[in-house]
């Protein structure tokens, strides 16, 4: 999902309307990916080539199964036994190998690897990325501790919103909750710009009505988008 300059221009003219009624900050972060979740790609596949493969077992897997593993000859003697055993560990082995490594390949798909990644690890991943742009954009930092980062992670298919401690406390967090529908409505929707427009609005808001702009309303923050 792109956005055009058209599109960023909109979300800094919405940032800089609705700073312009509060001495609070808005800042904003889309980003494309905040992890691959390899790791759970790789406990997928993992579990599957234990558990996959024990289903052959009752059905009398052998080496043979697998062609190109077995020795085609057959011997009559007790020697042969020793040779079939270690031919059909070798073949487990190998299956067991082609099963991770085809469960792991599935599974770094995007769209897969979002349906086999569970929905607290992408939460828990996606806030912790929130929160790393919070501080590395010092919304932290501002001089009433009133900074707002609204952060959207697409692969996620997430939206987080961090607000600074001197505002928490201040404002019901149905605010939030509100705010994070009005921007996933529209990621979903492929209207990015829309959805941020409609959160700043929000968020702007109920930043006017608990933290009006001071005399001098300094502006400590840029006004735009950021896309990661």
């Amino acid at each position: 999902m792109r956005l055009t300059p058209d599109d960023h221009g909109r979300i800094r003219a919405a940032i800089a309307a609705a700073e312009r009624e509060t001495s609070g900050e808005i800042f904003c972060v889309l980003a494309d990916r905040v992890s691959s979740h390899r790791d759970v790609s790789l406990g997928w596949a993992t579990a599957a080539a234990l558990l996959l493969p024990l289903a052959l077992v009752p059905l009398g897997f052998e080496a043979a199964w697998l062609p190109g593993v077995a020795d085609s000859w057959e011997t009559a003697h007790l020697a042969a036994r020793d040779a079939e055993v270690g031919q059909t560990l070798a073949a487990y082995a190998v299956l067991q190998a082609a099963v991770l490594i085809t469960v792991f390949l599935i599974t770094c798909i995007p769209t897969v690897n979002r349906w086999v990644t569970p929905g607290v690890v992408r939460q828990s991943r996606v806030r912790r990325a929130a929160l790393q742009q919070f501080l590395a954009h010092g919304l932290h930092e501002t001089e009433n501790r009133t900074g707002v980062l609204i952060f959207a992670a697409l692969s996620d298919h997430q939206v987080e919103i961090v607000a600074d401690q001197g505002i928490h406390g201040r404002v019901d967090a149905g605010v939030w909750v509100e705010a994070v529908s009005d921007l996933t409505g529209a990621l979903r929707q492929g209207r990015p710009a829309d959805g941020f427009e409609a959160a700043i609005g929000r968020v702007g808001a109920v930043l006017a009505e608990h933290f009006p702009p001071g005399a001098a309303n300094r502006d400590e923050l840029p006004n735009r988008l950021v896309h990661i």
